[in-house]
Order: C-alpha cells, then sequence, then structure tokens
C-alpha cells in the first residue's frame, strides 16, 4: 500500500515542489496549506492527481486528518519581506504549529521531516557553515521572528525525538531559487531576475560583497528526500557550497538574460548576514548527495518562470 504522507506549507515554493517528488514515488498525499504566503497556482497541476489530496487549514490549530505514514513540515513565511509582514504568525507557526505537527507524527507513529533554516547560523564567525556550529543570532532583531521561531522548531523536534522517539529528521535548507518562487518575497534570485527582465535597474544593498550559495530548487529536493529516508535525526546541511557576492550574482544574472540594466546599491538591511555558505561534507558522507546544477543553468531553467512573473508585474 502507499504511503501516506502529509506535507505542511504545500502552496508554498518548497512545499509543492516537495508533493511533485512524493507522488512521483508513489505516495499518497495530503497538502495543507492556509495561504498565509502559499499560492493555489503552485498546486494547480494536481487538480486531477488521484493520489493528492488539499486540505485549508492553520496548523497553528490543533488539526488530525487520519493516519499518517509520514509527515513534512515545511509550513512557515520564509522571505524577509513575508517574515517582517508577518512577525507573530512566524512565531506561532514556528512554536504552537511546530508542536501540532510533532503531536500527530506521535499519535500515529509517522516520521517526521522538518524544514528548518540556515538563519539558524545568524551572521556567522564559523565559515563555511557547519551542523555542529550554535550560530549568531540576534534575539530581538527584525529578523528575530523567523531566526528564533526557527530554533525553537528545532529544539522541539529534538525533543520530541528525544523524549517521544519520534523518528525525526532536520534539514537546514540554504538559498534556494527556481520555478515559483514568489516573485516579490524579495529574496536575491526572484529580484534580480524580475528587474533584469523588465529592464529595470538592479538592487544591490550594501556594497555587494556579502554572499550567498544559491541551490537550484531539483538539487534541494533531491537532498530532502534523501535525508528522509536515512536515519539521521540531527540537522543536516543541504545548499550548494558554491559562494558567490551579491554584485556577482547581479552580474550573472544580467549575463543570462541578456540585460544591459544598471545596477544600483541601496541599504543594507539590519541584520543581513555578511556570509553563507554551507559546509556539506555530512550530507555527502551520509546521503551521497551533493548539488549538480550550476547557479548559470539554474538561472536559465528559471527564466521563463520569471519572464512570465515580470509581465504580470507589468
Amino acid at each position: 500500500m502507499a504511503k501516506r504522507v502529509l506535507v505542511t506549507g504545500a502552496a508554498g515554493f518548497l512545499g509543492s515542489h516537495l508533493c511533485d517528488a512524493l507522488l512521483s514515488e508513489g505516495c499518497s498525499v495530503v497538502g495543507v496549506d492556509n495561504f498565509c504566503t502559499g499560492d493555489r497556482a503552485n498546486l494547480a497541476h494536481l487538480k486531477t492527481e488521484p493520489r493528492f489530496e488539499f486540505v485549508e487549514a492553520d496548523i497553528t490549530k490543533p488539526f488530525d486528518l487520519g493516519k499518517i505514514d509520514y509527515l513534512f513540515n515545511f509550513a512557515s513565511p520564509a522571505s524577509p519581506v513575508d517574515y517582517t509582514r508577518l512577525g507573530v504568525e512566524t512565531l506561532l507557526v514556528g512554536s504552537a504549529g511546530t508542536l501540532n505537527t510533532l503531536e500527530l507524527a506521535r499519535k500515529y507513529e509517522a516520521e517526521y521531516l522538518h524544514a528548518s533554516t540556515s538563519e539558524c547560523y545568524g551572521d556567522p564567525e564559523v565559515h563555511p557553515q557547519v551542523e555542529t556550529y550554535w550560530g549568531r543570532v540576534n534575539p530581538i532583531g527584525p529578523r528575530s521572528v523567523y531566526d528564533e521561531a526557527k530554533r525553537f522548531s528545532e529544539a522541539t523536534v529534538m525533543a520530541y525525538h528525544r523524549y517521544y522517539k519520534v523518528n525525526t529528521h532536520l534539514v537546514r535548507i540554504f538559498n534556494t531559487y527556481g520555478p515559483r518562487l514568489q516573485k516579490n518575497d524579495g529574496r536575491v534570485i526572484s529580484n534580480l531576475l524580475i528587474q533584469a527582465l523588465s529592464g529595470g535597474p538592479l538592487t544591490v544593498y550594501g556594497d555587494g560583497s556579502q554572499t550567498r550559495s544559491f541551490c537550484y530548487v531539483s538539487d534541494l529536493i533531491d537532498g530532502i528526500m534523501r535525508l528522509s529516508k536515512s536515519g539521521e535525526a540531527l540537522p543536516v546541511n543541504i545548499g550548494n557550497p558554491v559562494e558567490w557576492t551579491i554584485l556577482e550574482c547581479a552580474r550573472e544574472v544580467l549575463k543570462v538574460t541578456g540585460g544591459t540594466s544598471e545596477i544600483i546599491f541601496k541599504d543594507l538591511p539590519i541584520d543581513d548576514p555578511t556570509r553563507r555558505r554551507p559546509d556539506i561534507t555530512k550530507a555527502k558522507t551520509l546521503l551521497g548527495w551533493e548539488p549538480t546544477v550550476s547557479l548559470n543553468e539554474g538561472l536559465k531553467l528559471s527564466i521563463e518562470y520569471f519572464r512570465n512573473a515580470s509581465r504580470v508585474s507589468a
């Protein structure tokens, strides 16, 4: 019998791609979302899929959709634009939402995978970031609603693993991009692609020397699926270890799109990390995983989606 899998945040960027991957492996999938930041269009292609069921629900309130074999908790605002606009909601989904979903996994003896984040490392003093590093996070800054929600979630997941023997997994996700990424979410790739494709100036914050490591969505989902089948309960970094400055990334976007826009500079947001790069030794060793899609290739794969998004925005 096919596994019945519940995915929270199913209408989001990563959640919707995860639903596709699970269905392709023969699972029966129940998607849950309250459309706080999710998009119905991300699941439109699954309307006629008999093994996919969608339930609109808020996981910060107790819910029960029946027996499940696996639960992937991907519900949370994830971009600075969203989590600073929805600060309290972000804290609630990372606390009450995590507790509610873990209770479901405990009740049905289901496996559980939680989507955590590289933001747990904050503005890191250790570079590249390894899973054993505890991080350097401002607990009261404007980003804290997201950072601390995710850190609380990790502590809660580990508590259910230790005290209730729930079979849990933690993935720390680094910057990811690709089709279905929100067009106005303020993240680097979506911002730059939309700006380049619409012919507007490209916005770079600070002097552009801060770094990020960009992982194409198919690589990320592959890593998550491998982790979900492993016996590892401690956090695992999944991301692309190739490090780019933001200015280099802007120039790469212009190269791929054939754009000729100017690059303009604006003030760096408060607590914006200066460096971000995953050490993926653990993922390589434990999961046999590493990314295969370069930034140049990934941008080319994303252009059509963002070109359509830029037309809608115009």
